[in-house]
């Protein structure tokens, strides 16, 4: 920050992302596509760059080469300024491992800090979906003298086990308890039947980070997490605080989307994010000019419709061709309907094709898909489930390239 402390950013990218299969069979979570044209990493590091946070290390590991090439033809910085997004790959620096966690990947890649010597360190995750401005984090977190400052998010308890969950002391500030995803937590006092939830975002003054680090990897019995080791020791010293995100502003918000954050870990709320794309007062909207999620567009032409295409409440990307009709969908760029065909419901990736007369219905079809003419997915849930991967509120999802049957 120019004039400011001294600030690196480190994105955690190595994530496999299971429950995202199939569509991180190929790639790793942070790369998948997201809204048409985006990729997932694209959220943190837009919300990074449009916060003054100039100098970011991205730290990948599982087949990584989609999200590698991405951040580097994308992520382009002023070299004059020394400002830069870099990918930086799992190197072994400290023998012959792979990442045993969040926590160890920062420790391996500690020579990224003692090169730059920043004042802070700004720990953001790399696969949700939000903006946020990390400048008033910041500001909190400096004014504070805490340790660590983690970013919260009010959820049901009913939801809690998936997350992350801070149980804040009396002043509303100083983190009293961190659980990691657990069953039953306390609601929060003002609100029984919420808590906070952490969105695994965290700026650290950086000697605390450091010699937590170093703590953390003498510790054999730990699993060398940022929020199931790292977090809980700061806690206990009485150096943690949360943050609420609900106090976050960004320019050109709206009362809707304000507060919008989604943690796209599983199909069903992948899709779901994606829907909350296409309504004409969407709840997070892509166009806020003020605030732009940044991205790598391809050279393609502007997207075309025949005479008998239609598409409502639906996102077409450039270089999409539809004969058919589309209704409430969203669709990267390159897809082609054909006449006849229809597609309700969907998120179709690049260049996915859709041949005349087939239907598509509430499926997630990852790019270079072909379906054939007069085929079905998502009309027949027996024979969807016996050929396709199905989620468990029965969205339908064909990985890249996957033949259709």
């Amino acid at each position: 920050m120019r004039g400011g402390p001294s600030v690196l950013g480190i994105v955690l990218a190595g994530g496999e992302g299971k429950r995202l299969m199939p569509l991180t069979a190929d790639r790793a979570k942070p790369a998948v596509t997201f809204g048409g044209t985006y990729r997932l990493v694209d959220f943190v590091l837009s919300n990074l760059v449009n916060g003054d946070i100039l100098r970011n290390c991205v730290l990948t590991q599982y087949k990584s080469h989609s999200l590698d090439r991405h951040v580097t033809t994308t992520w382009r910085m002023s070299s004059l300024l020394g400002n830069y997004v870099t990918p930086v790959p799992a190197q072994q620096r400290l023998g012959p491992r792979w990442y045993l966690g969040s926590a160890d990947a920062i420790l391996q890649s500690l020579n990224l800090v003692h090169d730059e010597q920043p004042d802070y360190i700004v720990v953001f995750g790399a696969d949700h979906v939000y903006r946020m401005d990390p400048r008033q984090m910041l500001k909190q977190h400096i004014e504070s003298g805490a340790g660590v400052t983690v970013a919260g998010i009010r959820v049901a308890r009913s939801e809690a086990s998936a997350f992350g969950v801070i149980t804040p002391g009396s002043d509303g500030l100083t983190v009293e308890r961190f659980l990691e995803k657990p069953s039953d937590p306390p609601g929060l006092p003002d609100d029984p039947e919420r808590v906070y939830a952490s969105m695994g975002n965290y700026i650290f003054t950086t000697k605390v980070l450091i010699d937590a680090l170093q703590q953390d990897a003498e510790d054999e019995d730990s699993v060398h997490d940022m929020g199931g080791s790292i977090l809980p020791m700061l806690t206990e010293r009485g150096v943690a605080q949360v943050y609420d995100f609900d106090t976050n502003h960004v320019p050109g918000e709206t009362g809707r989307d304000h507060g919008y954050w989604r943690d796209v870990g599983t199909l069903d709320s992948y899709y779901d994010a994606h829907m909350d794309l296409i309504s004409d007062e969407p709840a997070f909207d892509l166009s806020n000019r003020s605030w732009p999620i940044y991205t790598h567009s391809p050279q393609l032409p502007p997207a075309k419709f025949t005479a008998s295409g239609i598409a409502s409440e639906s996102i077409v990307s450039p270089g999409c061709v539809i004969r058919g009709q589309v209704t409430n969908s969203v669709l990267s760029p390159g897809v082609v309907v054909e006449d006849g065909a229809v597609v309700q419901g969907s998120v179709l990736h690049h260049n996915v094709r859709i041949g005349r007369g087939a239907v598509v219905r509430g499926a997630i079809l990852d790019k270079n898909v072909n379906v054939p003419p007069g085929a079905t997915i998502g009309v027949n849930p027996e024979r969807d489930s016996e050929l396709y991967v199905v989620s468990a509120n029965g969205i339908v999802a064909l990985g890249k390239g996957q033949r259709v049957g």
